[in-house]
């Protein structure tokens, strides 16, 4: 008796269905949609983290930084990095600001740490990073003047030690001496930043130095700060990139860890 029973297989699900404008979902169709777009979202998520992990792991990060970006602020940073991150080779090119700006734009270097003033001009992008100041300072043989206010010209009563011409903090001191209506012009110039303070303890003149770079000689007595009437404008340690040039995992790392900002 149950030969003449057909039982009939339960239709199919159907995930599409046609219409007048076309192929489109079906109410299911859309429920398994969105299910599996979840899920593939998640996979290329982690596929990605496991790529950006494989890449901090290796490969090498190339930076221009100045004497004093480098001594007052990136060092910290750099040392930071490779304790979390020792398989990245890291590759400081010692630039003048100028030379510096110039390799970020011909993309000789990931990016650039230096101090303003800078040539910085589009494509290049200019982060600000930490203000510092410049205090006048002397050898021993000054220290009379220790306990005086100078005014900027008299200054020209002293020898004066500073930088090149060619660098941008003769030109930040030009400009802030011509502002006054006085010509700067070292009877020393020095070639990097760090041959100042022993010109200075060497008893050559007065100098303009960065005051985190003074202030372990300050404080042992090797030298005595001199106060000036006219108050030297603020300096910024700052970091230049271009903005158009893409950045690979490690050096997005860094420079997340040195602005501040999660990359």
């Amino acid at each position: 008796m149950w030969q003449n029973i057909r039982i009939s297989p339960r239709p199919p699900r159907s995930w599409a269905a046609a219409s007048p404008r076309g192929v489109r979902l079906t109410p299911e169709g859309e429920s398994l949609y969105a299910h599996v777009s979840a899920a593939m979202g998640q996979f290329q998520a982690a596929e990605d983290e496991m790529a950006e992990n494989l890449s901090l792991e290796h490969g090498s990060i190339a930076i221009g930084a100045s004497e004093t970006a480098l001594n007052i602020f990136l060092l910290d940073h750099l040392k930071a990095f490779h304790l979390e991150y020792p398989g990245i080779r890291l590759k400081i090119f010692n630039h003048s600001t100028p030379q510096a700006v110039q390799a970020a734009e011909n993309g000789e270097i990931d990016f650039a740490v230096v101090t303003t003033p800078t040539t910085a001009e589009p494509p290049l992008s200019e982060d600000r990073l930490m203000p510092f100041r410049e205090i006048l300072i002397g050898g021993k043989t000054f220290t009379a003047l220790g306990s005086q206010e100078l005014t900027l010209s008299e200054l020209s009563d002293y020898p004066l030690i500073g930088m090149g011409q060619e660098s941008m903090t003769w030109r930040f001191y030009h400009d802030f001496f011509l502002a006054h209506r006085l010509d700067y012009a070292p009877d020393t110039e020095a070639a990097t930043t760090d041959q100042i303070l022993p010109l200075v303890k060497s008893e050559l003149g007065l100098a303009f130095l960065p005051e985190p770079m003074a202030k372990d000689a300050l404080a042992r007595n090797e030298i005595v700060q001199i106060k000036l009437r006219e108050k030297v404008p603020e300096r910024m340690v700052c970091l230049v990139y271009d903005r158009k040039r893409p950045l690979s995992a490690a050096v997005q790392r860094l420079k997340g860890l040195i602005t501040g900002q999660k990359s």
